[in-house]
């Protein structure tokens, strides 16, 4: 059983993630699609690097922590069979992730019939499906379809569609762990995938590793409250610093010293950027997470991380270009967009979010998967 701090702990980052997934959703610097290894195409300035450094680097550990989390978590559960929890899981992600998806498609459709909404969405490249296609009334069916199961608009529902396949695999995966060769083996995989961001079939790199390791420390006891001497968060604070730094470093010039072999160098460096920002987070804000679980406004804010996760996207994308078009396009203006397009959606979200939940409590759970109520 999980004591008090740490089922608060694991809401807290949650929610936390949720919030600060806005935030890297909401990058408008070119391009704006990022992988580890990301160049700007627009030229350095500080707040550009300041902007980087945090959408590409220093937040970059939140999707990780969420599947480490998701894998403690189901791991813990095993006195249940697994069959029963999935039949719970298509409640409480396949629905949702359905529903969701499509209310993205639906109310793209009918942006685009609307002349300044639909040049939104063409800026915003979120709907596009080829070169020459950049709007869902462009799409063949099959690719309305598609868009629909496999590659929603709302791009965010990738996760629910990774951790539904892992729960699905959860008893191979469960096996694996408690051998010792085959533990190895199945580390030794996932580090790769890792390491390398490939993908095996529904099986997602940047996934697996977190969601066994949750699974692992769940199932091998291990302290997840006590640093051991090797993960000492002061330590690693020092290293996500140093990597995340120089990594926005060389996204802007490293291309002009080293040419092609800057981008192997970034990737391992965005890494080490994700696993000590890990560390950093788990272990070093227990303060942090005290405060704000003892805090009611907080307490109150927790139950909508979903709403939050699934309304934000894809229109915070969409609304970049009218934003930074709003606040003039001046010096500085990109670092403000930034900033306050995220703080402007996250209200708008949690206000809807709250409305809905009194109004229509069953819609709300329905939408939420139960969560939240």
């Amino acid at each position: 059983m999980l004591s008090k701090f740490d089922s608060d702990k694991f809401r807290f980052w949650a929610f936390v993630s949720m919030v600060l997934l806005v935030f890297v959703h909401g990058y408008n610097v070119e391009p704006r699609y990022l992988q580890p290894w990301t160049a700007p195409t627009q030229a350095f300035n500080w707040s550009r690097y300041v902007e980087y450094l945090f959408a590409n680097g220093l937040l970059r550990f939140r999707i990780p922590m969420l599947f480490a989390i998701s894998g403690y978590l189901y791991a813990l559960h095993d006195a249940t069979p697994n069959r029963d929890r999935v039949r719970k899981r298509v409640r409480t992600l396949l629905v949702p992730y359905l529903l969701w998806s499509a209310i993205a498609l639906l109310m793209y459709y009918l942006l685009e019939t609307v002349p300044a909404t639909r040049a939104w969405i063409v800026g915003s490249h979120t709907a596009q499906i080829d070169q020459t296609r950049m709007l869902v009334h462009d799409y063949h069916c099959y690719e309305v379809l598609a868009r629909w199961l496999l590659f929603p608009l709302a791009y965010q529902l990738w996760f629910i569609r990774v951790l539904f396949v892992y729960n699905l695999a959860y008893p191979l995966l469960r096996r694996w762990i408690e051998g010792t060769t085959s533990r190895r083996v199945l580390f030794a995989v996932a580090v790769l995938m890792w390491l390398g961001t490939m993908d095996f079939l529904l099986f997602e790199g940047e996934g697996l590793l977190f969601f066994c390791l949750g699974v692992w420390l769940c199932k091998s006891g291990f302290n997840i409250d006590a640093p051991r001497a090797w993960l000492q968060p002061r330590k690693w604070l020092l290293v996500l610093l140093g990597a995340a730094a120089v990594k926005s470093w060389l996204a802007f010039g490293g291309q002009a010293l080293m040419g092609g072999a800057v981008f192997p160098l970034m990737l391992v460096l965005h890494k080490l950027t994700v696993f000590s920002g890990l560390v950093c987070a788990w272990y070093g804000c227990d303060p942090l997470v005290r405060w704000c679980m003892a805090r009611p406004w907080f307490l109150w804010l927790v139950p909508f991380s979903f709403i939050i996760y699934a309304m934000h996207a894809p229109w915070v994308a969409v609304l970049i270009d009218p934003a930074m078009d709003a606040l003039g396009r001046g010096p500085g203006v990109e670092l403000a967009a930034f900033v306050l397009l995220p703080v402007a959606i996250l209200v708008v979200v949690i206000a809807f979010g709250a409305a809905l939940r009194r109004l229509a409590p069953a819609v709300y759970a329905t939408l939420t998967g139960g969560r939240g109520l």
